[in-house]
This record gives structure tokens, C-alpha cells and sequence, in this order.
């Protein structure tokens, strides 16, 4: 074989694994094949669900005929919308010293939430120059990506506790107080930990906060589950608004993803906002002038339907309750489903315990299957979920948990 002639320095990489995973599903003619890789919600027939709300919102917007739905926006975005996206994060509504506190958050318009994610990194990366980004132990396995990419050296701190499968926050404060640097970011799931299911208690979050503040640290917020965890845009946008408003002096951002909330996945809907402390309110402004000059240098502007979309649903109270209504629908059959995989285990008397499935939060469960049980539920069932054992819990089905568990509880005691 002839050397090939080029410039470049490149070698292969591992496919993503969720892609490649959904891919193989794809293409599988398994009659009972079940897919719990890809995080996306499906109803419990499978199929997508674009959220009646959406439907109804795409139709007004047909009928308003603006002439200036195709223009370009401003750099930093649909400005209304990105007024709305913070108001939605940090939940202001008229609230004494609304603002003062709103003088504080520079917000851009992104590409999703994984664009705000890179966004953020590239100008933290820029402009704070970090000695290391923390990331939990596990991750979403993007956020490995987009830091490496962005060139600051990573550390995990650990999250997961696998004997018990439960949120490790000893083990957390631990390393971060041991190890953790002044300038140091802190990565945190703001709700719906991604991928255990496992979130720190309000209690647990106010210890965060103090050991940030004490240490200097610099929280970064991936908010990818608002209103889609509980059901409540509230109680899932909690730490986030704990660490703002009870931490003032300390500086933090937030990367706010649209994709699940609203089921705009395909529309890549998200917004990054950098909050200065309340001292330096000034610099917001040329926080944004920086974050622009990014923006200008990689995409030029973030899209235009999906955050009128979500422009259209904020502003009209009826929607908005509406919007609400289906979040519950939402949260509610995945929290159904959690249910009825715990009961289906139990009633086998799977060998285990499978409490944690029940207790976790949000999309996904990190089950505790090994590798090797995953590549069983794969070649013997045609069940494909992650090498670590997650599981999209949206992927569950009156029709199929039944056949889910029995695999399980075979692949188990065939191991056994």
C-alpha cells in the first residue's frame, strides 16, 4: 500500500459511543429490539413527541408571517429571547432587586447546549486561563471533549459510589478540598445528573457553594433538564439560583440547553450567561463584547426558529401554562417507567438491589450492569444501553419493560 501524501497529522479516534450506538439500533430487524442509549424522549410508543405546546406555538408563528423570520439576528442572538432564557434560569419575576442582580449576567445566544458548553470552555480557556477543569467522576463524556478541545487540563473529582450506586458527596468534598486550586472550574450538573441520575440534596448543594466561595473556585452550570427532571423549572434551576443569589462576591456561568425541556433537539436551542460578582457589574458588558468576538469566529450567530419557538411559548401566559402541563407529562412517564422496572426486578427476585433506580433522577439511570452484561442484553436481546451500564429510562415502554427486565434478570443470573 502506497504512503499517502499529505500535510496533516491525523490519526483515527473512537466513533461516539451514543451515535454509533444508535446507529447499530438503526439498522438491527430485531422485531423486540429496544433502544436505551440516546437521550431523547419517547412516548410508550416509542415514537417522538414534539410537545403539543411546540405544535401550537409553530402555528401562531405561521400565522404572524413575519417577514423577518429568515434575517440574520444580532451576534449575541435574538435579544428578547435571551432576556427570557436567563429570566427562565435564574427566575427574577419581580423579585426586590431584580435589577441589580439582572445588571450581573452577560447572556449569548448558543448552539444548544453543548455549544454553550464549548463557548463557555473556549473563553474561560481565553481569558481566565484555569490551571485545571474538574469534571465528576463519571461525566457526560462530551464534557471531556469540549474541555480538551479548549486546551485546560482536566481532573475528576469522585460522584458515583458504585458499592451502594449513591451520589458520593464525602468523596466529592474530599478531593475538591484537598486538590482543588484557586481559579480551578468546578463542572456541576445543575439537575438530572448526567449520567448517574444522582444530584446533591439542597443541603449538599449549600456545602458546594461554601467550599467554592472559601476556595476560590469558579462553578460552571450544565442546566441540560429544567423543568424536564421534576417538572418543576423551579426546583431544577435550585442551585443555580442558590449559588447566585447567596454568593454574590463569587463569579460563576451557566451552559442552558432548550433540546429536552422543549424537545427541540433537532433545533440546537441553548444560551450561555456568565454572571460577574457584584462588584464588578461593569464588566458584563465587555464580557459579552469577548464572548461576540467568539461567536463572530465560529458560528456568527445563533439560530433563529427554535428560540422563536420558545420566545413564542414564554410570552403568552397560556402557553406558558400549557408548556408547564407538558413537562409534567413528560417527568411523570419517565418517573412511571422508573417504577415499573424496579417492580418487574423485584418481582423476578433479580439478584442485586435496584433500589437506586427508583431514587435516581431525571433521563438516565446508571443501572450498575457491568460491561459484559451490556454486550449480553445487546447480542442475546437486541437491548442496546451504554458500556457503563446508563440507561435512557425514555426508552421504557408499558410494552417492553417486562421483556427489559427478564433480560436483566437472565444476563445476571447467567453470569452467576
Amino acid at each position: 500500500m502506497s504512503k499517502i501524501d499529505t500535510r496533516l497529522n491525523v490519526s483515527p479516534v473512537p466513533p461516539d459511543e451514543i451515535f454509533a450506538l444508535n446507529g447499530a439500533y438503526a439498522v438491527d430487524p430485531h422485531p423486540q429490539k429496544v433502544s436505551l442509549g440516546v437521550g431523547v424522549y419517547r412516548t410508550d410508543d416509542g415514537k417522538p413527541w414534539p410537545l403539543p405546546v411546540v405544535q401550537k406555538a409553530e402555528k401562531e408563528l405561521v400565522v404572524d408571517d413575519d417577514l423577518f423570520r429568515h434575517e440574520y439576528t444580532a451576534i449575541e442572538g435574538d435579544v428578547p429571547f435571551l432576556g427570557i432564557a436567563r429570566d427562565l434560569m435564574f427566575g427574577f419575576e419581580g423579585k426586590q432587586g431584580e435589577e441589580e442582580a439582572k445588571a450581573r449576567i452577560g447572556s449569548v445566544q448558543t448552539v444548544a447546549g453543548t455549544g454553550a458548553n464549548h463557548l463557555g470552555a473556549l473563553f474561560l480557556a481565553h481569558h481566565m486561563k484555569p490551571p485545571t477543569v474538574w469534571l465528576s467522576n463519571p461525566s457526560w463524556a462530551n464534557h471531556q471533549t469540549i474541555w480538551e478541545l479548549a486546551g485546560v487540563p482536566r481532573k475528576t473529582y469522585p460522584y458515583y459510589h458504585a458499592a451502594t450506586r449513591s451520589f458520593d458527596f464525602e468523596g466529592m468534598m474530599s478531593s475538591l478540598e484537598s486538590e482543588a486550586q484557586e481559579g480551578d472550574v468546578v463542572l456541576l450538573h445543575a439537575c438530572a445528573h448526567n449520567p448517574t441520575g444522582l444530584d446533591p440534596n439542597k443541603e449538599q448543594w449549600v456545602a458546594i457553594a461554601d467550599l467554592c466561595e472559601r476556595k476560590k473556585l469558579f462553578p460552571f452550570f450544565d442546566s441540560a433538564y429544567q423543568g424536564f427532571a421534576s417538572g418543576s423549572v423551579e426546583e431544577d434551576a435550585w442551585a443555580v439560583r442558590y449559588f447566585f443569589n447567596n454568593k454574590p462576591d463569587m463569579e460563576m456561568c451557566v451552559a442552558q440547553s432548550f433540546s429536552k425541556n422543549f424537545g427541540l433537539y433537532g433545533q440546537r436551542v441553548g444560551a450561555f450567561h456568565y454572571c460577574t460578582n457584584r462588584a464588578s457589574t461593569t464588566l458584563r458588558d465587555i464580557v459579552v463584547n469577548n464572548l461576540c468576538h467568539l461567536i463572530r469566529g465560529e458560528f456568527s450567530m445563533g439560530p433563529r426558529v427554535g428560540c422563536s419557538i420558545v420566545k413564542k411559548v414564554l410570552t403568552s401566559e397560556e402557553l406558558t401554562a400549557d408548556w408547564h402541563q407538558d413537562l409534567q407529562v413528560m417527568s411523570s412517564r419517565i418517573k412511571t417507567m422508573r417504577k415499573a422496572l424496579y417492580n418487574e426486578l423485584v418481582r423476578l427476585q433479580t439478584p442485586g438491589t435496584w433500589e437506586h433506580i427508583i431514587q435516581q433522577n431525571g433521563m438516565f439511570s446508571y443501572t450498575g450492569l457491568t460491561p459484559k452484561q451490556v454486550y449480553a442484553l445487546k447480542d442475546k436481546y437486541h437491548i442496546y444501553l451504554l458500556k457503563s451500564g446508563r440507561a435512557s429510562i425514555s426508552g421504557l415502554s408499558q410494552k417492553n419493560v417486562a421483556y427489559v427486565a427478564q433480560a436483566i434478570d437472565d444476563v445476571i443470573r447467567n453470569e452467576n
